[in-house]
């Protein structure tokens, strides 16, 4: 059944919301900026998205459709060109038998209606959305296929065969605009998965690009390998590193735009047997900072972090493996400690994030500015409070000890699996016990665990290995991971930090003083109520946070 040939303004003001005059002010403005009269509605505030999707969908009869709630089939959302897609701001979201179900933003545009039932042969059936959320669908599930069409488009640019070699010091070639086109796509891929690390892997016979999306690897392109050589030189171009050195590692930069938000790029390469490696690290500068709150502390934990931060001299260590989230509860603690009367100086490798009102030092070994030559001169710059990125050495763990016990508050990393296991770290690095039992004041181990999408997750019974895992009964009810559109069909959507919070009291400084190992540390802590990095991931697999499968894969074996 066809719409009725009403136009959205007329709609808008038989419904009261607009008056004939606002109308007519919005089509003239629409006339002289050639935009869609809901886009100028919008822009002049005269309405919002939300009220003319409700306005649309009683005035017309017509369902709105609901992104986060709903599958779509990635063949289904791609089975018109990206180019009418956009042109029109629709997507496909659903087809059955000779019907196509259509996600618009302007439900009334009978010749987009036209164009999509021209081009499936199917018979058209509208619901209404938002402009953002179709654009955004658009890039999550055309990104593939725009990755696909900048590589055809390499291929028919330098017209060579799979067996041809690129000549990659041709720096023409290599800003040519598929090389550029496949480069952004890549990046812009990952953005829109909030992917935090993007891998491109040259192996015999291509090129394979994975992208880390909540900690988790996973393929997202194959490049023919004798295209890569202009892609490297086109990212290391923009790094700022240097394109004719392939024989060793390189690191560089780049700042980029995306959707409004400032995004740091950190590029590292390395060389393999078949050519250069590439990671790329995406930082999101406009929402790295987290209060405390945000990071999954319990209220027990906060309780004992509150201690731990108003303390006036002492270490307080961060322990997890890389990407445990370390430098996020980091930069949250020093912005709680960060106010006029303190002088916080940091040592860093790299500076992440530029922290207003704090001192950064980047390490720079070359030069000879390492951890520990930078921390022996913040201790002459009459710091308060010090954050050394990563304790890696025994010098660096001294003069780190030193600052604490001549009162100065010490922040730092170690890679430790556990909170205990920090302290006999530094004992093991040639720190004398005494000295590691009278600085250290407390250790937070971290690890992220991957949440569970709320709008797909589905209930299920534990069996008897399930509940004796978890220390329940039988027939309980947690939660497993399902997949949907809005957690791109892997069943999670975001992650959170489970912690092991440990604060050194007397009877724990007597053990460290005695040389007392792991197991009596984490036996002595426990007692006095630490909950270990197992316990605090049951109780979110408990919760419905997490599931089983993120629990072994994170901090099981540790128990």
């Amino acid at each position: 059944m066809r719409l009725l040939r009403k136009r959205l303004g007329d709609i808008l003001v038989e419904a009261g919301r607009i008056t004939q005059e606002q109308l007519s002010n919005a089509l003239s403005k629409q006339a002289a900026e050639k935009k869609r009269i809901g886009e100028v509605l919008l822009e002049l505030g005269l309405i919002s998205e939300t009220e003319m999707l409700n306005i649309l969908s009683e005035q017309l009869g017509m369902p709105i459709f609901d992104f986060s709630r709903s599958y779509i089939s990635p063949t289904v959302a791609r089975c018109i060109p990206i180019e009418v897609a956009k042109k029109y701001c629709l997507i496909p979201v659903k087809l059955e038998n000779n019907e196509i179900y259509i996600a618009m933003s302007d439900p009334l545009n009978l010749v987009a209606i036209d164009d999509v039932a021209y081009i499936t042969r199917k018979k058209v059936k509208p619901y209404i959305a938002s402009a953002k959320e179709i654009n955004k669908a658009i890039d999550i599930y055309y990104s593939e296929q725009t990755t696909e069409k900048a590589i055809e488009d390499l291929k028919k640019e330098y017209n060579i065969e799979i067996d041809d070699k690129l000549d990659p010091e041709v720096l023409d070639e290599v800003q040519s605009a598929p090389a550029v086109r496949l480069t952004n796509s890549i990046i812009a891929q990952a953005i829109n998965l909030k992917a935090s690390d993007i891998h491109i892997e040259p192996f015999e016979n291509q090129v394979v690009v994975r992208m880390r999306i909540d900690g988790v690897l996973s393929e997202s392109a194959k490049i023919p390998l004798n295209l890569y050589s202009a892609v490297s030189t086109r990212i290391k171009i923009m790094a700022g590193m240097n394109i004719a050195e392939k024989r060793i590692p390189q690191d560089g930069r780049i700042e980029t735009d995306f959707s409004g938000k400032t995004y740091d790029l950190r590029v590292s390469s390395l060389p393999t047997v078949f050519g250069e490696k590439i990671v790329i690290r995406v930082l999101d500068r406009s929402s790295f900072m987290f209060k405390r709150e945000m990071l999954g502390f319990t209220e027990q934990e906060n309780e004992i972090v509150d201690k731990l931060v108003k303390t006036p001299y002492g270490i307080i260590l961060l322990t997890g493996p890389t990407g445990s989230g370390k430098t996020t509860t980091l930069y949250s603690i020093l912005n709680e400690l960060n106010t006029p009367d303190r002088n916080i100086v940091t040592v860093e490798d790299p500076v992440e994030y530029m922290l207003s009102g704090i001192n950064q030092v980047q390490v720079n070994v070359k030069a000879g500015l390492t951890f520990a030559a930078g921390l022996r001169s913040i201790l002459r710059q009459d710091p308060d409070v010090i954050m050394v990125g990563e304790i890696r050495d025994e010098e660096t763990a001294r003069i780190a000890v030193r600052a604490a016990i001549t009162g100065h508050l010490v922040l730092s990393t170690l890679h430790t699996n556990d909170a205990p296991g920090a302290v006999t770290r530094l004992v093991d690095m040639g720190v004398e016990p005494y000295l590691v039992a009278d600085a250290v004041v407390g250790v937070i181990a971290q690890r992220l665990v991957r949440r569970l999408c709320k709008d797909c997750r589905k209930q299920s019974q534990m069996d008897e290995v399930q509940a004796d895992l978890l220390r329940a009964e039988p027939g309980d009810i947690f939660y497993m991971p399902t997949g949907c559109p809005a957690c791109n069909n892997t069943g999670y959507r975001g992650r959170t930090a489970i912690h092991e919070v440990m604060m050194l009291d007397k009877d724990l400084r007597l053990v460290v003083e005695k040389g007392g190992n792991v197991e009596q540390l984490r036996d002595m802590a426990v007692k006095k109520g630490m909950a270990t990095l197992f316990e605090s991931c049951r109780r979110l697999v408990l919760k419905g946070e997490t599931s089983i499968y993120e629990m072994y894969r994170t901090v099981y074996s540790r128990d």
